[in-house]
């Protein structure tokens, strides 16, 4: 039975309805949402200190966890296609947005502020005695002993 394509919007998301795209949709959300989960671990150990990149990376953990579980559910419970589609829709949107839109002026201020602190430890060291301390006279380590 051929429908028209508006049509499948009103049929639901199973195996017989969709043979060409529901195993694959399943697996993929699977494997993105392990690979979410993995991403998320390993680049938080690695940016610990980077407050602004380990943001990104938790935006994009709860996109992710929302939408590849979302995918998920609507082919174990056999949701409509027309909420497949909208799931899709408005998980990219969202990873768009988070990763172009959102975050880029915050990681832009950070490396500004990065870059100012480096040129400025770089200038209180120039020279190298700025790095020698120098010897305390005896009336100040006596002052120090007590």
């Amino acid at each position: 039975m051929k429908l028209g394509p508006l049509e499948y919007l009103r049929v639901e998301f199973t195996q017989q309805n969709f043979p060409d795209i529901f195993t694959p949709m399943w697996v993929a959300a699977a494997v993105f949402l392990v690979g979410q989960v993995v991403l998320y671990n390993v680049r938080t150990r690695q940016l610990h200190r980077h407050e602004p990149l380990r943001t990104l990376q938790e935006w994009l953990l709860w996109t992710g966890l929302i939408v590849f579980g979302l995918l998920l559910t609507a082919t174990a419970f056999r949701f409509y296609f027309f909420f497949v589609l909208v799931i899709l829709v408005i998980g990219v949107a969202t990873f768009v947005w988070v990763r172009f839109i959102r975050f880029p002026p915050l990681v832009a201020m950070y490396n500004e502020q990065l870059r100012r602190a480096r040129f400025y430890s770089q200038s209180r060291y120039r020279t190298a005695e700025a790095t020698v301390r120098s010897r305390r006279s005896r009336a100040q380590q006596r002052r120090r002993r007590r």
